[in-house]
């Protein structure tokens, strides 16, 4: 088995809010191993970057525990960025405008009082070195973001958090960005955790995929097998979401049911609302967790396999 880098073991994490709590992460559960891709999905306010503030020690538990390289995350520790590094979504927003780029990309070494050369990760990242004097704003949005990944990597960390990487991006700059994680991945082995809400570059990237849900874990399992034979039923409707060539110029139906208000107290399964494969035990009982090989979700009345529904349509015929 391979050596696992991250475990996040019944996370919770909550907000104070007017009328109640919002559990922004309701009972977490994960693990990241060593050189691989973890893609989280998931719509807007389902708890993604609650749970990659939490891991860099940002946002406190309520309960649960985060285990980073063998040592519990309670707060951000000095040597914090020697063990994790992030990319953030804005990359302008991330850096400092006041400070060369240069001076940005190294800060993370000197922090550890390391030797810092900026032009040796400009290049590292496919920059040229002469841009090591500039400032953020004389910089595209694709550069800024190399220097943005440059710097999660200065220290080459085991465990790196992209949250969002290419989502203020083109699709140009997006295709790049992306195979420049890719190529520095195979080059210092390091595990990605890897957010985000677009689904096409998570299955180009990721090796395996967790699907969240209002604060849980719905799915996960490796990419491919969640990809084309999905179980949990908010899995699939967010997959039949995503824009694909066949789907030009339609909408999908949206699914049944509102959103439910963030401070629920669930019984039961959080989709029950708006799932169409409900049944009476769903918003009363929250479903166990069910393995079929490398696949785990939490379902009553999952979607059927792939292979059952191509035999019961054959039949059918």
């Amino acid at each position: 088995m391979s050596e696992t880098i991250l475990t996040v073991n019944d996370a919770h994490v909550e907000f104070s809010s007017p009328g109640g709590v919002v559990r922004a992460m309701d009972g977490v559960s994960l693990e990241v191993h060593k050189g691989e891709t973890l893609a989280v999905v998931g719509e807007s306010g389902c708890g993604k970057t609650t749970l990659a503030r939490a891991i860099l020690g940002l946002q406190p538990l309520k309960s649960g525990h985060i285990n980073l390289l063998g040592h519990e995350v309670t707060g951000v520790s000095r040597n914090q960025s020697e063990r994790v590094g992030i990319v953030w979504q804005d990359p302008y927003a991330s850096l400092d405008p006041r400070w060369r780029v240069g001076k940005s990309i190294v800060e993370p070494l000197k922090l550890l009082n390391r030797e810092a050369d900026p032009t040796t990760l400009f290049e590292t990242v496919g920059l040229d070195p002469k841009l090591v004097t500039r400032f953020p704003h004389q910089l595209s949005g694709g550069q800024r973001q190399r220097v943005a990944i440059g710097r999660a990597l200065s220290t080459r960390p085991p465990l790196v958090i992209c949250d969002e990487p290419t989502a203020a991006l083109d699709l140009s700059i997006r295709a790049q960005i992306l195979n420049l994680l890719k190529d520095i991945q195979q080059s210092i082995h390091c595990s990605f955790l890897y957010i985000s809400h677009d689904l096409m570059t998570v299955r180009f990237l990721a090796d395996r995929i967790a699907v969240m849900y209002l604060g849980r874990i719905v799915e996960d399992g490796p990419t491919e097998e969640v990809f084309s034979n999905p179980r949990h039923p908010y899995t699939k409707a967010l997959l039949d979401s995503a824009p694909t060539l066949e789907k030009l110029m339609h909408l999908p139906d949206a699914p049944a049911g509102e959103i439910p208000d963030p401070r629920t107290k669930f019984v039961g399964c959080r989709y029950a609302g708006r799932c169409p494969n409900v049944l009476n035990i769903c918003p009363q009982v929250d479903p166990p967790r069910t393995q079929e090989g490398a696949r785990g979700f939490y379902c009553h009345n999952p979607v059927a396999p792939q292979a059952q529904i191509l035999e019961a349509v054959g039949a059918s015929e």
